[in-house]
């Protein structure tokens, strides 16, 4: 008999803290309906007192979505409960999720406060949130890092308040997975009423620990994962859904079981990278580019007689077709339409006819269409609309030669031109763009990435601009890398000029 493990996504929550990739609430709703064709249990959609955008962002997920249980974080503040509660109005199944830091490190530096305050503080938001919702889950800040009987205590506590879910959060990424099993394990044996409650993993990734650690607690007696699509998240990420998935679909003897549908992971995978502007590394397991390749003679001999010599996972499984069909230069809107919707995309009529334009003059330029360049040109058209646009570029450059760049912006309609000189190509048109935006602006980080080999290949430019003290996030692709670059810097610009 095998037991069931809850899917708890966190994407739109907590892997939205990135900086740089935020959603407005058309693309939220959009990976909302994605989680729910995925399988996932509850989606985390928000921090609604954050600001009113989150608020705003729990209410549209609310309404759009049937099944999946919608959640909203708190602080253990009574107006954060209140606020959440309103924005879950909508919610066909609603849990509020609150909590407060246990660790010392929370109590003394960041509460200023003891032990028996943070206990009593953690009982009364449970009981708070239960006068809104049956369906409340605790969480204990920082559990990684808290003595394991004092979190028992507070276990044991909120379970007799009311709380339906109690989730240990290894909020630094700090342990090793025999401690945090250890520490699972120790709160199944010593509450006094766990079994009225289910409880829940939430592992960051610092050490690169966070799917050890997630999949210890299953095996310990936690029966919901807190959890990202790519394993996205604040600094190095948190547990990825679908390595979850596929290690207990692989490991089928532990008896472990999840509602997902493992052959949609690839879609949400390519659907949140292009949405949020973060690119999946080669190597990810499950939906890296590499995840399924052979490149050793042995390897490939070894896959070519039976797929099972070098390969656990079928490709299929994931959503990964072994059969795509390629897209080219003479590829109709059908087998586009289709790509896309392989990829978790659904574009109306009129924005497949915008796409399909800009696919053929890639395809024109570039050998090979791969998934990646159908998402960034999908990802174009969702910039067409910003006040600022980049509507020529010309460079001159060369061995010898000092670099000119003529640039033409469209500003609200209104056209302007300039020109700079500058050391290489790029440094010559940001330069020239300066000279039509008259702000103090800082390049602080630019990254160039490949998305896979030639030189007709679509390159990404990831910007971060300074200005007036804050940091604001560009992103582009082109075949033309001074153009790409270019483009990602007034795409950060767009996000500060009003």
């Amino acid at each position: 008999m095998s037991d069931r493990l809850f899917i708890f996504d966190t994407t739109l929550r907590d892997g939205e803290q990135v900086p740089g990739c935020q959603l407005n609430s058309i693309e939220k709703i959009q990976v909302a309906k994605a989680l729910e064709e995925l399988g996932v249990d509850v989606i985390e959609a928000g921090f609604p007192v954050s600001s009113p955008g989150d608020f705003n962002s729990v209410v549209a997920i609310s309404r759009a979505v049937t099944w999946p249980v919608i959640c909203a974080l708190t602080r253990a503040v009574e107006k954060d409960i209140d606020v959440a509660a309103e924005a879950l109005k909508a919610a066909k199944r609603k849990r509020i999720h609150t909590g407060i830091g246990t660790s010392e490190y929370h109590i003394r530096y960041k509460f200023n406060s003891n032990r028996d305050e943070i206990l009593e503080r953690a009982i009364a938001a449970t009981r708070y949130a239960k006068k809104y919702v049956e369906d409340v889950e605790f969480y204990c800040e920082d559990a990684g890092r808290t003595d394991n009987e004092y979190l028992a205590r507070v276990v044991e506590a909120v379970i007799k308040a009311g709380a339906t879910v109690v989730n240990i959060p290894d909020t630094t990424g700090y342990c090793l997975p025999d401690e945090y099993a250890a520490k699972i394990n120790y709160l199944t044996q010593q509450v006094d009423g766990i079994h009225q409650a289910i409880l829940s993993t939430h592992c960051h990734n610092d050490l690169g620990m966070a799917t050890a650690n997630t999949v210890q607690g299953v095996l310990n007696g936690a029966r919901q994962v807190e959890v990202t699509i790519n394993g996205i998240g604040e600094r190095a990420g948190n547990t990825s859904l679908e390595e979850v998935a596929m290690i207990f679909k692989s490991h089928r003897e532990r008896g472990i079981e999840t509602n997902i549908n493992t052959t949609k992971i690839y879609g949400i995978s390519r659907m949140v990278s292009s949405l949020m502007n973060m690119p999946v590394q080669p190597n990810k397991a499950i939906v890296g580019r590499n995840a399924f390749a052979h490149s050793s003679g042995i390897h490939q001999d070894g896959v070519l007689k039976n797929r099972e010599s070098y390969e656990i996972i079928n490709p299929k499984d994931v959503g990964i077709d072994d059969n795509a069909i390629l897209l080219t230069a003479r590829s109709g809107r059908a087998a586009l339409k289709h790509r896309l919707s392989v990829l978790g995309v659904k574009l109306e009529a009129e924005k497949l006819d915008k796409v399909y334009e800009e696919f053929l003059k890639l395809a024109d330029r570039k050998k090979d269409i791969n998934d990646e360049d159908v998402l960034l040109l999908v990802g174009k058209d969702r910039t067409s609309m910003q006040r600022i646009r980049l509507e020529f570029l010309q460079v001159t450059s060369g061995i010898g030669l000092r670099s000119v760049a003529s640039v033409g912006l469209d500003i609200a309609g209104e056209k302007f031109e300039a020109a700079a000189s500058g050391n290489g190509p790029v440094d010559a048109a940001i330069k020239a763009v300066k000279n039509i935006i008259h702000r103090r602006m800082t390049i602080r980080e630019f990254l160039i990435q490949a998305i896979n080999k030639g030189s007709d290949d679509v390159g990404k430019v990831h910007m971060q601009v300074e200005h007036e003290g804050n940091v604001y996030y560009g992103f582009s692709a082109n075949t033309d890398i001074v153009a790409a670059s270019v483009e990602a810097f007034v795409d950060a610009i767009n996000k500060f000029v009003k």
